[in-house]
């Protein structure tokens, strides 16, 4: 991605980081799941008491 932290006018840096991401190459296939990182969440106990 292209620097814009000096571009001070939002279309413009819309427009350079549009035109970065143009000429970047695709991205490849994915390795993981999307969120294998993501901390797990334990389940909370069924029933009326969650005690």
């Amino acid at each position: 991605m292209a620097d814009t932290s000096s571009i001070t006018d939002k279309i413009e840096r819309k427009k350079i980081k549009r035109a970065a991401r143009k000429a970047a190459p695709p991205k490849g296939p994915r390795i993981g799941a999307r969120g294998e990182n993501k901390a797990k969440v334990k389940k909370a106990a069924r029933g009326k008491t969650k005690r």
